[in-house]
């Protein structure tokens, strides 16, 4: 064989090889694209809406139930579980007919979720009811259908004479008549008139 038949054999195989080893790149290049594509497509964090300082008022018969207020809303409802995240927190007001406010809950962190109803507050939990006591926890989840309020973590209730803590609590909506699952007894306290 001639010299210049092995260069262009040569070449052509060196050639040959990095017109493969381009196309394998190009392929796994482009199925990484596709996974990562897939994956954002599949729902997990798809969201419709988005706003910053928002502020809503739920109304019944012209009469104010609720007033929510935020700095940031995000509405996740391309998801199979439908849901509205709150990632920097929320300050939730309840009124009564005469409108008063008679309880509020606040939190950094908090989700609701449209189907169930359901609201999860999260991290640096504080709700307070028409009597003034306030209570602290780091989770505290509210069902609106059942009117009902708990948590079945670490919570401190702090009333005018007392600190009750102890663990898990449940309560209706408005925080009146309340119960600590398992408490660890009440820590009375002075008050200077």
């Amino acid at each position: 064989m001639s010299n210049s038949k092995k260069i262009k054999s040569k070449y052509s195989s060196i050639s040959i090889a990095i017109l493969s080893l381009g196309i394998a790149v190009l392929f796994f290049s482009c199925a990484n694209k596709i996974e990562k594509i897939n994956e954002v497509s599949s729902g997990e964090r798809l969201y419709s809406a988005e706003a910053e300082d928002y502020e809503m008022i739920h109304s019944d018969s012209t009469i104010i139930r609720f007033k929510l207020i935020t700095p940031k809303l995000i509405n996740f409802d391309k998801v199979d579980d439908p849901f509205i995240e709150f990632p920097e927190g929320v300050k939730i007001e309840k009124y009564n007919e005469q409108m008063e406010q008679t309880a509020s809950i606040t939190s950094n962190y908090a989700r609701y979720f449209e189907k169930e109803k359901r609201w999860e507050a999260e991290n640096n939990v504080v709700a307070v009811n028409p009597q003034g006591d306030t209570l602290k926890t780091e989770q505290l989840i509210w069902e609106e259908e059942k009117e009902k309020i708990y948590s079945e973590q670490f919570v401190k209730i702090i009333r005018k004479d007392q600190v009750i803590t102890g663990i898990g609590f449940e309560s209706d909506q408005n925080l009146a008549n309340w119960k600590i699952k398992n408490p660890k007894g009440p820590l009375y306290i002075e008050v200077e008139e």
